[in-house]
């Protein structure tokens, strides 16, 4: 199973995750998450750091011109885009980086999580897959009912998650069946403080995740 760990905010977890074996990191670089990449965090240490995870910069409602000189100065491996980006932004981007397209599925009905997907089939790589809290920005959202995603017309590997994975949830993953299923992503759950993950608690969760797929 494929975890990514989102909301990064130094070098120094960077590293720590990739120890571990982590195979996703999300640096954030929306302006108003409270997980934003602190300013003072110098980009080449992040753009050169001796890691083998992949550096995944997340975005929001940003230009292109914004996300590349992002992707450039840090050495990103992919982008997240959570916001309302255009299928043809997407397709622009997808030329340069590889991306992930989030969806909040629970802002819509079947059908119309159904026609909004396939607008984007021909440019994303992947499709990642949350609950929608607007107010709350930053990972801090609550679980939402998988089943929905059973029933859409997905043909592309997605992660499921951000905010509302916890650490006790490796059964319910486990339970979840989908051809497509690629990944966990997880998030604020998971900090011992704003922004700082708790690299024990990833660990755990990692295991158990391994131990009931397994």
């Amino acid at each position: 199973m494929n975890i990514k760990v989102c909301g990064i905010t130094n070098v120094e977890q960077l590293v720590q995750l990739d120890k571990l074996l982590v195979d996703f990191a999300g640096l954030v670089f929306d302006p108003k998450s409270y997980q934003c990449m602190p300013s003072d965090v110098n980009a080449s240490d992040i753009k050169y750091a001796d890691v083998e995870i992949k550096k995944v910069g997340v975005f929001c409602n940003q230009s292109m011109d914004e996300i590349m000189e992002t992707v450039n100065r840090f050495g990103l491996d992919l982008i997240q885009l959570n916001g309302m980006e255009s299928p043809e932004l997407c397709m622009q981007l997808s030329n340069e980086i590889t991306v992930i397209k989030t969806f909040y599925i629970d802002q819509f009905d079947i059908e119309k999580i159904n026609t909004i997907i396939n607008q984007y089939d021909e440019c994303c790589d992947y499709y990642a897959f949350d609950s929608n809290q607007k107010e709350i920005r930053g990972g801090l959202t609550q679980a939402f009912d998988w089943k929905m995603i059973g029933n859409t017309s997905i043909e592309k590997p997605f992660f499921i998650g951000g905010g509302g994975i916890k650490p006790c949830d490796a059964p319910t993953i486990h339970q979840f069946k989908h051809p497509d299923f690629f990944g966990i992503d997880i998030n604020n759950n998971f900090e011992k403080e704003p922004g700082i993950k708790d690299t024990a608690l990833v660990l755990s969760f990692m295991r158990a995740v391994n131990q009931v797929v397994n």
